[in-house]
């Protein structure tokens, strides 16, 4: 293992790099030439968007439309209007492929299907990247993309799927704190009790939740209440 300015080689063709600022110092021309990107994210503000230096930003902007873009995203994602709409503008103004998923997935850029970027966990307060060069891992990677992109749900597909859940939500994960029961709480929203318990379970489907607990845990880190 070598390390030197930010960098730790772990073995040929896989290197970690810590914090935004190295990672876009390394890779920053490789997004400036790209004709392919291919994107797993699991909200707006990833890292690729969020942190990008100026000089990038200004580099790709004139390119973005020339590019081929794939990009999948956590179903609740969609359950937030505003970050809907900014979903489909990104898609229209960049002509944007968008899918969205209820699997878990790893914030991973896959550039030209020759390079991978995998966001890791934060270390001292900066997150570290493994970047990788390596063909096998590369075709790897594309591969498990690629199964997820295929059962995946296109996004206006999706969006209209989930507009009654989405206008609901903030009502029943408020009842749901309250541990107001499924029939009082059908009562206060003017729908049957099994219409109640369906919108409940669609909506911990789109959370990736697996218990009304976990829902209600899984909204407040989205700022849905």
């Amino acid at each position: 293992m070598l390390i030197s300015d930010g960098l730790t080689r772990v073995s040929d063709g896989v290197s970690i790099v810590r914090g935004e600022e190295e990672l876009f110092r390394r890779t920053g021309h490789l997004f400036a030439n790209a004709t392919e990107l291919t994107c797993a994210a699991n909200d707006l503000a990833t890292w690729v968007a969020g942190h990008k230096s100026e000089a990038l930003a200004n580099a790709m902007a004139g390119r973005l439309h020339h590019v081929r873009i794939r990009k999948i995203y956590r179903s609740d994602l969609l359950l937030d209007l505003p970050s809907a709409r900014e979903l489909a503008r990104r898609r229209d103004h960049f002509g944007a492929q968008i899918r969205v998923t209820t699997e878990e997935i790893n914030e991973t850029i896959i550039i030209d299907r020759r390079v991978v970027i995998l966001a890791g966990d934060l270390s001292a307060g900066r997150r570290g990247y493994s970047v990788i060069t390596q063909p096998e891992t590369i075709q790897g990677v594309m591969s498990l993309f690629e199964t997820v992109w295929r059962s995946a749900t296109d996004l206006a597909v999706h969006d209209a799927q989930v507009a009654e859940i989405r206008r609901l939500a903030p009502a029943v994960l408020d009842l749901l704190s309250q541990g107001v029961k499924d029939e009082a709480a059908a009562r206060k929203l003017g729908l049957g009790a099994r219409t109640y318990r369906r919108r409940v379970a669609e909506l911990m489907d789109a959370l990736g939740a697996e218990s009304r607990f976990q829902a209600g845990v899984r909204a407040r880190e989205l700022g849905l209440v």
